[in-house]
């Protein structure tokens, strides 16, 4: 991948990614993102002993514009300047204007908001980076093409190795959010990049729970799982040399689905070529599924779990890439209400063997010529 940087907004970077050396363009492989104050603050929760991220100046962020007037399309002639500055690009990474993290200058004394002992605050120092996939506003990630999204595991990499190398990032985490279930306020294809100041909790307590059943039985417990799905074979949606699609016996959400590449890998930058190869082919099958299920694109949340970025050693992470639909029928959401939001204890209305049944047997919509 050939990769170009910009300066936006006078002191925001944005990458321009592309197969080919863009013509006429003189390009640098890196930008330093300049020291400024962190925007939002880190709160402890001293019950649940996590973070909360209090981010108050995103309560102005664009909300689901026309499409004419799409901030994340390319900037035509003549045209309203969008947030990217030339007519037409492939992919393209840059910071977010209302991010929920923000910063890189390091803590002075008296910077920090006021706290308690009971009541820790921090600055919400890290980074957010919007991905988008593509210069097409409504395309959709399995129809980019399978060239389309093996560069944009090239462009997660990149990302990932970039941000996690950086002293205050602890966690990159990677991820997508579609549909207006979901509560997307930009349609156009694109995923968003957290280069977080701690480990989230919910990777938090997978590490626990894999170091727990390594220390059990020698073995990794993700690899154990997918041995599980593989031995049972019914929740197995999809297959290929390198990578396993499953909706988990345990399964949450409404058609939960998990990638896993075969091999022991901690990190998405551990993938070898053919590897990142049937990871793309994953991707593009689970989301075709999704869409062909009832004719027309599903809601769900994409999240890459790997390991931290903190300099510890976490052999027993296996990384994989999670999906949650919303929708448990095609007029029905599945709503997180009291029990799952209050409670943390999930209910689901179908069996995770139904749910396999369904994206097994769908018959694959017709991609657009």
């Amino acid at each position: 991948m050939y990769k170009r940087c910009v300066t936006i907004s006078g002191d925001r970077y944005l990458y321009f990614y592309s197969e080919e050396p863009q013509e006429g363009k003189a390009g640098e492989e890196r930008c330093e993102p300049k020291q400024t104050e962190p925007r939002s603050e880190l709160r402890w929760h001293p019950i649940l002993r996590q973070w909360v991220i209090n981010a108050t100046h995103r309560q102005d962020r664009t909300y689901k514009p026309p499409a004419e007037f799409c901030p994340l399309c390319p900037t035509q002639p003549g045209a309203f300047p969008t947030e990217v500055p030339e007519p037409d690009y492939e992919i393209v990474v840059f910071q977010n204007r209302f991010p929920a993290l923000s910063g890189t200058a390091p803590r002075l004394p008296g910077q920090a908001p006021e706290g308690s002992e009971l009541y820790a605050v921090e600055p919400g120092q890290g980074e957010c980076e919007v991905v988008l996939y593509s210069s097409q506003h409504d395309g959709v990630l399995w129809e980019l093409g399978l060239p389309r999204i093996r560069s944009l595991i090239e462009v997660w990499i990149d990302r990932f190795e970039e941000l996690g190398a950086r002293p205050e990032v602890q966690y990159v985490l990677i991820f997508e959010n579609r549909g207006d279930a979901v509560g997307v306020t930009l349609h156009h294809p694109h995923g968003q990049i957290y280069a977080l100041p701690f480990i989230p909790p919910i990777p938090e307590r997978e590490l626990e729970s894999a170091k727990a059943h390594h220390a059990a039985h020698g073995r990794c417990l993700f690899c154990d799982v997918m041995e599980e799905e593989k031995k049972d074979g019914r929740r197995i949606v999809f297959e290929n040399d390198h990578f396993t699609a499953f909706v988990p016996f345990f399964a949450r959400y409404p058609y939960e689905v998990h990638l896993m590449p075969k091999r022991h890998v901690e990190t998405i930058a551990g993938l070898t070529a053919e590897e990142r190869q049937a990871m793309a082919e994953g991707m593009q099958q689970v989301v075709w599924r999704y869409d062909s299920l009832w004719n027309k694109p599903m809601s769900y949340m994409m999240i890459m779990h790997q390991a931290p970025t903190d300099g510890g050693a976490h052999p027993y992470t296996h990384f994989h890439v999670e999906f949650y639909p919303l929708n448990r029928t095609e007029t029905k959401l599945k709503h997180l209400a009291g029990c799952e939001s209050g409670a943390g204890t999930f209910v689901t209305d179908m069996a995770p063997e139904e749910q396999a049944e369904h994206l097994q047997n769908v018959k694959l919509k017709e991609a657009r010529k």
